[in-house]
């Protein structure tokens, strides 16, 4: 019990930290004529939520891709149609086709910065305290808790997501799989980091060494045994996880290839 008290308290200084920071400024901020990612995340609510998923990513009369077009994963997209949904519910000003361009106000950023919040506590918060729990070398609820604020308290990360608007869900999605790769949960590891991918391009960086380590894990099992089943298994989970992510997209060829 008193480990959890402490990680509590790890977790609500982390949580305090992220909100003061999301009370500042801004790039951006009241400068016309892109005003900065904070209208790059509005405009994408905006556009997944007025147009039809066809357009989305192509550019159109009512999508210009000039002006912050999407330039993320499928996940993403919809990720930012979540966040649309629930934005129409509570003004839909916020996100009205083109006359929402440039919109700024307090409520609003409020909305913003909550979600984000929100998403850094559904995704990546969790996986830091289950990854710190998980580590051999902090066995200890202290060490587990030191463990834990250093990672929360990374002042990039927080500047980014908090300061910047933008969202931590890619490397939470990919923490979440090397959690799952640590228990030899091999193919919920690859799902994972399959969803991790599919938010943002930027976890191709880490993609190298999932495919090593799951590679060599097929290795050792052997190629001509039990290894050929676990690669034929986490092929299959890596082919189904990208093709229920990119299922709207794949009516045509020239969608598919407009998203890549």
């Amino acid at each position: 019990m008193e480990k959890w008290s402490l990680m509590t308290i790890t977790v609500l200084l982390a949580l305090t930290v992220r909100w003061t920071v999301s009370l500042g400024s801004y790039s951006g901020a009241g400068k016309p004529p892109m005003y900065g990612d904070y209208e790059a995340q509005r405009h994408w609510q905006e556009v997944t939520y007025n147009l039809p998923i066809r357009q989305w990513y192509f550019n159109t009369s009512d999508n210009n891709l000039l002006y912050w077009g999407l330039d993320y994963p499928p996940l993403t997209a919809y990720h930012s149609f979540v966040c649309a949904y629930i934005a129409k519910l509570i003004n839909p000003d916020w996100i009205a086709l083109h006359t929402s361009r440039g919109y700024e106000s307090q409520p609003h950023k409020l909305f913003m910065r909550t979600t984000v919040f929100v998403a850094d506590l559904l995704v990546y918060i969790p996986a830091v305290i289950l990854y710190c729990f998980s580590l051999k070398e902090t066995s200890t609820k202290k060490k587990a808790s030191i463990c834990a604020l250093c990672i929360l308290l990374y002042p990039g990360l927080i500047l980014i997501d908090h300061g910047h608007f933008q969202y931590p869900l890619s490397l939470g999605f990919a923490l979440w799989g090397v959690l799952c790769l640590s228990y030899d949960w091999d193919l919920l590891g690859s799902v994972a980091f399959c969803l991790a991918l599919n938010y943002k391009q930027m976890e191709l960086y880490h993609s190298l060494p999932f495919f090593c380590y799951l590679l060599g894990k097929c290795f050792k099992k052997g190629l001509k045994g039990k290894g050929l089943v676990l690669l034929t298994k986490i092929a299959g989970t890596v082919v189904v996880s990208f093709a229920v992510c990119w299922l709207p997209f794949c009516t045509d060829m020239e969608q598919i290839m407009q998203v890549l």
